[in-house]
């Protein structure tokens, strides 16, 4: 198959640019790629990532750099852990993930989007493309476990009919159908964090990330919110967790992007352990 020259990045700039002749009805501008090659159907079948971050640096206020000149590629249906100690940079990059702050130089693509070009009034539309889950559950402590998951729908008007159709179905899949009508704070640790990652799913993300999704559960819990963030990436959905816990990157052997001092320092799949042992003061 004809392709035009140039790595994955160019094909991902390529296709922004498609998308936008599209959005503005420019169809000649289209034609001036050329009829020989019909580069958006061949584009539609290249691996793109959903997560890109190009020669990315933050510094805050303080003019300490939290991060440094970072680039990171995530394709769809990847499963990837980010680890560091506290202060390396981790929160930084979910932060910029989830366009909380926006980067001093270089730029972030997530779900197609180039972050720094969306407006405040755009910001809360791409983040529904995201499943988000955070160590201290953030459930509304008034409203029952069936409420806390439908309220992810209600926040994109979702037909009632839809509402009654996929929030049981998640409830499902997370295991807590028998606790629709309980409310938080009769849950213990791990069921209040499988809500928060049922409500996480119910608009079918297409990344899901987790910030310490373990932090505040016993090892029981810890491998169940595992497992179900495993079965839910093998169903299609990008997962990335952020994380401190060294048995479960170990033993799941995915892909480990390890970050010291704001740098990228090792990038592959092996677990923490490769990352322990050539990083020792990691």
């Amino acid at each position: 198959m004809l392709m035009p020259e140039g790595d994955g990045k160019d094909a991902f700039r390529l296709r922004h640019f498609l998308y936008f002749c599209r959005r503005a009805g420019n169809k000649e501008r289209k034609k001036t790629l050329g009829k020989r090659y019909d580069l958006e159907s061949q584009l539609k079948d290249i691996d793109m990532p959903v997560i890109l971050f190009e020669n990315v640096s933050k510094e805050y206020q303080s003019g300490i750099p939290a991060l440094k000149n970072v680039n990171i590629e995530i394709r769809k249906g990847e499963f990837v852990f980010i680890v560091g100690n506290s202060g390396s940079g981790k929160s930084t990059l979910i932060k910029l993930m989830l366009r909380e702050i926006k980067p001093t130089s270089g730029r972030v693509y997530v779900a197609g989007k180039l972050l720094e070009k969306l407006r405040s009034w755009q910001v809360a539309k791409f983040r529904r493309k995201l499943g988000i889950v955070f160590q201290d559950f953030r459930l509304l402590p008034d409203r029952s476990v069936f409420e806390n998951v439908a309220f992810a729908q209600h926040v994109i008007e979702a037909p009632a009919r839809e509402v009654r159709r996929q929030t049981p179905r998640m409830l499902a899949l997370v295991g807590l159908s028998e606790k629709a009508k309980a409310m938080p704070k009769e849950l213990s640790g791990g069921e209040q964090q499988r809500v928060a990652l049922a409500r996480a799913l119910v608009n079918n993300p297409v990344i899901l990330l987790a910030d310490e999704p373990t932090g505040n559960l016993d090892p029981k819990n810890s491998w169940e919110i595992m497992r179900l963030l495993e079965d839910i990436n093998r169903r299609g959905t990008t997962v990335v967790v952020v994380t401190h816990n060294r048995e479960i990157v170990d033993e799941m052997q995915k892909r480990v992007i390890t970050v010291k001092n704001g740098i990228i320092v090792s990038d592959q799949k092996g677990g923490y352990a490769y990352a322990k042992n050539k990083y020792s003061s990691i």
